[in-house]
């Protein structure tokens, strides 16, 4: 997952919380850091999505696949 995948997942999951959620949240499985602060610190996007989905119980079949683009035709 690219950072800008992680950016289109989180805006579509979270929509107007989505900022909020990003440097508010406190999340267990980035090592006790916010999204923000996981991802400063170089920790994979994808990583960060899965802690951030854990965190906030994002159902299993939202998790995967999520941010990428339709293929160009």
């Amino acid at each position: 997952m690219r950072r800008s995948e992680f950016d289109r997942a989180v805006a579509d999951e979270f929509g107007a919380r989505a900022s909020a959620i990003l440097v508010d949240l406190v999340l267990s499985g980035a090592g006790g850091r916010t999204a923000v602060e996981a991802l400063d610190a170089g920790v994979p996007p994808r990583e960060v999505w899965l802690a951030l989905c854990a965190e906030t119980d994002v159902p299993a079949q939202r998790r995967y696949g999520v941010g990428r683009l339709e293929p160009r035709r």
